[in-house]
């Protein structure tokens, strides 16, 4: 067994516009590096679309009607004031990111692969259960998340993101759900505001772990390892969801983090001694921000080779 990355050429056709961050220039940056000779035993499969059942695992049924709705023919539309656009190639764009991340759930629970890397875009965990917001239409990583518990009959799950920002939309998501946790590690204060490390979810099951900018390695590294992992192993997760962001990388202009590469390697490496421990590797991980071409090419090149140990 390896590791399987799932991707689809409708995710390039999710156009927010020239001058928008979350480019299809971001994925083919993703896309260049893992096609490339160090990366030659992955497998590789095209994302199924995914369905509006599984979107409204997590969001609201008329929620995902209203998008489904919204979808333009030609042009953008707005769904948050600017930052959440979609063009007439974004439905079939978040549908494969739906379908990428539940496949591969199902392609780990079966025993195919150790694990799986979902190269899709745009990313997800702004997506609140009744809202787009923060370039995110729907929330990949947590309808992963709610997919394994019901379609595979697991007991708990984890989200683990290490994205510059707070994931509001997988917390909000799984607060109220002790048998799902979610853990992040942001820059604040930062986009979108929420993450206090005083939010803890119904059941101890929220883990944030606000980081002030300009930290770099050492700082991250300690405080992962004293506020986070020890919760997630409390926790005891049947399976483990990771919403890789890349944009706390030191080059990236829209944060102000340091972090390198080898963190990515480090952090990875950590989350899956976890996984190995306590539910037998599991580990899907869901590409989210990063928008720096060559910080988010190389901290996820450092993240996927972790992945293919």
């Amino acid at each position: 067994m390896s590791t399987l990355v799932y991707t689809h050429q409708d995710c390039f056709r999710h156009d927010p516009g020239s001058s928008h961050p979350e480019s299809p220039a971001r994925l083919q940056a993703v896309l260049e590096v893992l096609q490339g000779p160090a990366f030659e035993a992955l497998a590789w499969r095209d994302a199924p679309l995914g369905t509006r059942r599984q979107a409204a695992l997590v969001h609201d049924e008329a929620f995902v009607d209203a998008v489904a709705d919204l979808a333009p023919a030609s042009g953008r539309v707005a769904l948050d004031g600017g930052d959440t656009v979609m063009s007439p190639g974004s439905w079939n764009a978040v549908m494969r990111c739906i379908g990428a991340a539940c496949a591969g759930v199902d392609a780990v629970m079966a025993g195919e692969y150790d694990n799986v890397f979902c190269a899709t875009r745009p990313c997800g965990h702004h997506a609140e259960p009744d809202r787009a917001m923060g370039f995110c239409i729907f929330n990949q990583a947590a309808i992963a998340a709610v997919h394994a518990l019901q379609h595979h009959d697991l007991e708990r799950v984890a989200v683990v993101d290490f994205d510059v920002h707070h994931g509001n939309g997988t917390q909000a998501a799984f607060y109220a759900r002790p048998e799902l946790f979610y853990g992040s590690s942001h820059q604040s204060p930062l986009y979108p505001g929420t993450g206090a490390a005083s939010e803890h979810g119904v059941a101890d099951n929220i883990v944030n772990v606000p980081l002030p900018p300009g930290c770099a390695s050492a700082m991250f590294r300690e405080r992962i390892a004293a506020e986070l992992l020890p919760k997630l192993r409390a926790f005891r997760p049947d399976f483990l969801i990771i919403s890789a962001g890349f944009d706390a990388h030191r080059l990236d202009p829209l944060a102000g983090m340091n972090l390198e590469d080898d963190d990515y390697r480090w952090v990875t490496q950590e989350l899956m001694a976890v996984a190995d421990e306590l539910c037998a590797g599991r580990i899907v991980s869901v590409l989210e921000g990063g928008y720096s071409g060559e910080g988010l090419a190389g901290g996820m090149a450092a993240h996927v080779k972790a992945l293919m140990r």
